[in-house]
């Protein structure tokens, strides 16, 4: 059995390989660039999932994912919003769905996996699941349900919880972030029902596929900008057996329908150091890892 040593110093018992996931690595902050630095399989043959937000600029999204790629036998990546701004400090100028599908070339030309990729599928202990990355975008349908979009925009400008997406995070050659989601969910439907019956799934989504885990959200206004009610049924209707996202920065677990729902992002700087003076950006997806609480996590912030 092989024995390796993580960032807080405690040792690590390996055996087999294990589906491996973390998210929200923000590596634009310095102290996160030294924490992707010590992110190193726990056995060989690992997979790593990252669930979006590496970066904002193209050139450090694909140097922080090579260097992931370096180490795991396979990265499966999904955008999340960070990756699709289009920010100054970032030389391509790419908008919208010309950026994305810049990424998804450039993932490609480094052996890292993506949605627009063929389905891998993970055995184990001879059973096979599929791994479906997913880019669905949202839609603002994380409102109450008495309000509408312009009814919930115009509270969230007022009381100024505005996601930095509505001047970043170009719809092009869409007409607006909606139209997109829309879009996406369309192209990825066709994909997941053609999945062979008799496998079970790991859904891979930077923003949750199911409303429940933004009800937590300090500033519940923000859920406008974290999923759509379009995939709400999703880890019923393709047999997960977990759903993976980031975003919200509160890495818990959720059930939902039985089906745990896995929050696996690292943070800001700022958020990590609330619970720890050594973060551990991986959670183990299969063979499944303890289940985290939200009581647990609001006990390490106190």
């Amino acid at each position: 059995m092989a024995v390796r040593q993580r960032p807080d110093g405690r040792l690590w018992r390996m055996s087999s390989p294990s589906l491996l996931a973390t998210s929200d690595l923000h590596v634009s902050h310095r102290d996160n660039r030294a924490v992707l630095d010590e992110i190193r399989p726990r056995a060989d043959g690992d997979w790593l999932i990252v669930a979006g937000d590496v970066a904002e600029t193209t050139e450090t999204i694909i140097r922080s994912l090579r260097m992931l790629r370096d180490r795991f036998e396979q990265v499966i990546w999904v955008p999340g919003n960070h990756e699709l701004w289009t920010t100054g400090s970032d030389d391509t100028g790419l908008r919208g769905v010309a950026r994305y599908e810049h990424l998804v070339e450039l993932c490609r030309d480094i052996g890292v996996l993506t949605p627009e990729d063929p389905y891998p599928v993970w055995e184990a202990a001879g059973e096979a699941v599929v791994i479906a990355p997913l880019f669905v975008l949202y839609d603002y349908s994380f409102r109450p349900p008495e309000l509408s979009v312009e009814e919930a925009l115009a509270h969230a400008r007022e009381t100024r919880v505005v996601c930095s997406d509505e001047a970043l995070l170009k719809p092009d050659p869409y007409a607006d972030r909606q139209t997109w989601c829309k879009q996406r969910v369309a192209e990825t439907l066709p994909r997941l029902e053609a999945i062979p019956e008799e496998c079970s799934t790991v859904l891979v989504s930077h923003w949750p596929l199911h409303r429940d885990p933004t009800l937590r959200l300090r500033h519940p206004q923000f859920a406008l900008w974290c999923g759509t009610e379009l995939t709400a049924d999703w880890h019923r209707r393709f047999r997960a057996i977990t759903e993976v996202h980031g975003h919200l920065h509160i890495p818990v677990t959720d059930r939902i329908d039985g089906v745990p729902f896995e929050e696996v992002s690292l943070g800001y700087p700022r958020e990590w150091r609330r619970r720890t003076r050594h973060p551990d950006p991986l959670h183990s997806i299969l063979p499944p890892a303890e289940e985290r609480t939200f009581e647990n996590f609001v006990r390490a912030h106190r």
